[in-house]
């Protein structure tokens, strides 16, 4: 009978390590499967599906291993895509909550990390552990807001000098023109035809980009083939998504774009020094 015992006690330590969660701990488990752990667990109102959430996530095998080390991060809260997928969990939170998610590492790899086959140094019984933090959760409009605030107040002065020498530009030329709510300037140097594209349509633009002491930094007129790209969808600057939203089909004009809708505190491609405000005079040639 004591070596039955032993055996026992063995195999429960082996299920504890197999689950890596069980329910004397404070574990729980949802109706589709996913077990869960909350460390912090606040009130109030959760998430909804197509909501940002702000969390600080990490993922790890068998609590040895990181896939994912700790870091912010911004997801788009989803319908979960699989039994134990850790996006019902996230459901479950408020902001300042902490937990853990205990999720099926094949369909993890197969449907978060758009992997076909799981690596061969993992196995299906591995324990994948997904912990979160949510700082802060909103509506999907509000993401650039939050960004761009985000990016101004990282350095105050430098973006205090930025934004007075795009007003001191403006004022030394003669451009009369009101920013739209996010900052950009934008003025029409010659009418479309009134058609205006929308998001996710395909546009053709050509344009000189310029930074504001003239220099020419790119060009698809020098080239003789305008870009073409799908419209609102992150693809471009934020600049050039809300610029090319105002324009009609055949409308020719001027974008003055704040550091912050352009290429922010680090520049671009060597050319385009960070908190660097630019010009470009574009054309709506096409969309479709």
């Amino acid at each position: 009978m004591k070596n039955v015992s032993l055996l026992t006690v063995a195999s429960l330590l082996m299920l504890v390590m197999a689950t890596g969660c069980v329910e004397d701990s404070g574990c729980k488990t949802t109706k589709n499967g996913l077990k869960y752990q909350f460390y912090v667990q606040n009130e109030g109102n959760q998430p909804q599906i197509d909501e940002l959430v702000d969390v600080m996530l990490s993922c790890t095998v068998n609590d040895t291993m990181t896939i994912i080390p700790a870091a912010s991060n911004v997801l788009k809260l989803a319908e979960p895509a699989f039994t134990s997928d850790f996006m019902e969990g996230v459901a479950l939170m408020h902001v300042g909550d902490s937990a853990s998610f205990f999720v099926n590492i094949d369909s993890t790899f197969k449907y978060v990390f758009g992997m076909k086959q799981l690596p061969k140094e993992f196995k299906s019984t591995d324990i994948m552990k997904f912990n979160v933090k949510v700082n802060d959760f909103f509506p999907e409009s509000e993401y650039m807001k939050r960004m761009i605030e985000k990016m101004k107040n990282n350095d105050p002065d430098a973006t205090a000098k930025a934004d007075a020498e795009l007003k001191a530009y403006l004022n030394a030329n003669g451009v009369d023109v009101k920013p739209t709510e996010s900052g950009l300037c934008y003025v029409m140097t010659q009418d479309g035809n009134g058609e205006m594209p929308v998001q996710g349509n395909t546009v053709k633009v050509h344009y000189t980009g310029k930074l504001l002491d003239g220099t020419v930094f790119d060009s698809s007129i020098e080239r003789g083939e305008p870009i073409e790209f799908p419209l609102g969808v992150g693809y471009v600057i934020p600049g050039w998504d809300e610029g090319i939203a105002l324009m009609s089909k055949g409308e020719k004009g001027i974008l003055y774009i704040p550091w912050f809708l352009a290429y922010g505190d680090r520049g671009a491609g060597g050319l385009i020094p960070g908190y660097a405000n630019l010009i470009f005079e574009v054309e709506l040639v096409d969309f479709k």
